[in-house]
């Protein structure tokens, strides 16, 4: 059985979509907000954990330089979902890095999802377990 041409242009645009959002990742990881930015629409909406409203890559950047020494994503797989006119990708694995306190930690899961409308993501939410692993380590929860 061969592909239709819808099924070989949402093969493009998902392998696309997703390779835009490992890309950001990447260079948001180092972190480079700069590069970063190459992958954004000028009116990203970014939801990060606790409900926190950001639009450009160097204010997660800050609030991440905050709530981490330094963290890195264990990139694990994107799920990727194709749409008329907009793609899904959810990347999903783990956090590690270390707290502030010079503290190690790895194995930390986090959900990204991401909405990549003409080559460019234009929304991202993020879900992760630091909150947890953030009770858990000052005695808060057990």
């Amino acid at each position: 059985m061969s592909a239709t041409a819808t099924e070989l242009r949402y093969d493009n645009e998902t392998a696309t979509a997703a390779k835009i959002v490992e890309q950001f990742l990447i260079a948001s990881m180092v972190p480079d907000p700069v590069a970063a930015a190459a992958y954004i629409s000028p009116d990203l909406k970014i939801t990060f954990t606790g409900g926190r409203r950001y639009q450009h890559p160097r204010e997660t950047a800050a609030f991440n330089a905050g709530r981490y020494k330094w963290v890195k994503k264990k990139m694990e797989r994107s799920d990727v979902v194709p749409g008329t006119g907009e793609t899904i990708v959810y990347n999903l694995g783990t956090l590690y890095g270390e707290w502030p306190d010079g503290t190690p930690f790895e194995g930390n899961r986090y959900v990204d999802r991401f909405v990549v409308r003409n080559g460019k993501i234009v929304q991202m939410d993020v879900w992760n377990d630091s909150a947890e692993r953030l009770l858990v380590l000052n005695g808060i929860a057990g």
